[in-house]
């Protein structure tokens, strides 16, 4: 399984990008996880350079000694990543591995780094460095003068440092995924907030309910969970909450709902808020409007909602909005999908767990927009194991393992930098 995680920092001017010198290998090591924002475990980094000026980071799992070709096979798919970056003339790779110098005499994964090499001189790269950081010691393969049993890790602690205009590194990479802790006394709320909704828009405006046809979308078609309208609320079974009719009456506007619901506290959601999304993210043809706008501007999102009207009345559905869906449209504006996914991670933590699907796979698409591969396998697999073959969910996981990367990654924003650009 090949995973990437390539950062798309938000947006900075030129005069804010920072620019960091490293002296030696050492320094350079101990710049990395700064540059990802958590330690890499078990893993193969690629920095990428445009002469002396590094173009990113890339994190992929080392390859499953199972396999008798994986070897070959994740460096012509890693390589072939910084390939499409028009500006690199060389890379440095790097292994973070568990296992010991000292049981080999020799550092470990050096068939990768020879596979790795290979790759890189057939494309016309130079090998800036290749390195190792085991269990025991780190070291580079390309220098002579390296003891067979590697340099001791704590050279690499003694440079370590913050480095101003960078985050401090937290965790690993799968350190962040986990949903944010929310009460059960919040879920039972939402729960309850659902179930007067569905009962609302249910009496209101029929079963399909307000906006598109909210079974079926064109670009990423999934199952939908079994619709909360025919059940009704606690108390007077023929009452409908007022909460419940505003929800509704916000629901006539979607591509408001989901501008505003950007500018919300995400772990402050008010029930019936929190309500409308679950509602909303689990029908495809509703989510898909609501990523389009994330991805995009509010107008993206009006012209998402006409254009699902259209499609459901006959019409081509619009090339660049499925493409965006797709990861091949614009670049996203990378603030916008970071607040985008605190959102929605908030949301499917309080959902009852039957409703957290969609959630989940707007959290997941969300991440691999970011180019956190890692975190998006986490939500999609959550997502499918509560609703198996989900259909956004099982594209992302898909894109994950195939370890694609939306095409922004690889391109230059306006001011300059590339989309996964992290130290000079």
């Amino acid at each position: 399984m090949d995973i990437a995680d390539t950062p798309i920092p938000a947006r900075h001017s030129r005069a804010m990008t920072t620019i960091v010198k490293a002296a030696d290998a050492a320094e350079f090591l101990s710049l990395i996880p700064c540059m990802l924002g958590y330690v890499p475990t078990r893993s193969l980094v690629l920095i990428p350079f445009a002469g002396s000026r590094s173009l990113g980071a890339m994190r992929f799992d080392l390859p499953d000694g199972g396999e008798p070709d994986a070897v070959d096979r994740i460096s012509a798919t890693v390589i072939g990543m910084v390939c499409r970056l028009p500006d690199a003339d060389a890379v440095a790779a790097i292994t973070y591995t568990d296992e010991r110098i000292s049981t080999s005499e020799r550092m470990p994964h050096l068939d990768l780094i020879d596979a790795l090499g290979r790759r890189a001189d057939a494309c016309g790269l130079r090998t800036a460095d290749a390195l190792c950081v085991a269990a025991d010691g780190w070291g580079s393969f390309l220098d002579p003068e390296c003891p067979a049993e590697g340099r001791p890790l704590a050279a690499l602690e003694a440079v370590s440092a913050p480095v101003e205009g960078l985050p401090d590194p937290c965790g690993d990479q799968a350190s962040g995924a986990e949903l944010p802790v929310v009460g059960l006394a919040q879920t039972e709320r939402v729960a309850h907030a659902l179930l007067a909704l569905g009962r609302a828009v249910e009496v209101l405006c029929g079963t399909d309910g307000p906006g598109p046809n909210r079974s079926r979308g064109p670009a990423m078609d999934d199952a939908v969970p079994a619709a909360s309208a025919s059940a009704s609320g606690s108390g007077d079974p023929e009452r409908i909450d007022p909460r419940a009719l505003a929800a509704v009456c916000a629901l006539d506007d979607l591509p408001a709902l989901f501008e505003q619901a950007l500018t919300w506290q995400a772990d402050e959601l008010e029930p019936y808020d929190a309500a409308a999304l679950v509602w909303c993210l689990a029908r495809p043809s509703l989510r898909d409007i609501a990523l389009v706008q994330w991805s995009g501007t509010l107008a993206a999102g009006d012209e998402a909602f006409d254009a699902q009207l259209r499609w459901e009345a006959g019409e081509e559905y619009p090339v660049h909005l499925a493409m965006q869906l797709w990861g091949e449209g614009e670049r996203p504006d990378a603030d916008r999908l970071e607040r985008a996914l605190q959102l929605t991670r908030h949301v499917a933590a309080c959902a009852p767990r039957d409703e957290r699907p969609g959630a989940l796979a707007m959290c997941a698409w969300l991440s691999w927009a970011l180019g956190r591969s890692t975190h998006a396998e986490v939500y999609a697999l959550e997502a499918c194991d509560i609703e198996p073959e989900h259909g956004l969910s099982e594209i992302v996981s898909s894109f994950v393992h195939a370890g694609h990367l939306p095409d922004w990654a690889f391109r230059r924003s306006a001011d300059g930098r590339t989309a996964s650009e992290g130290l000079t």
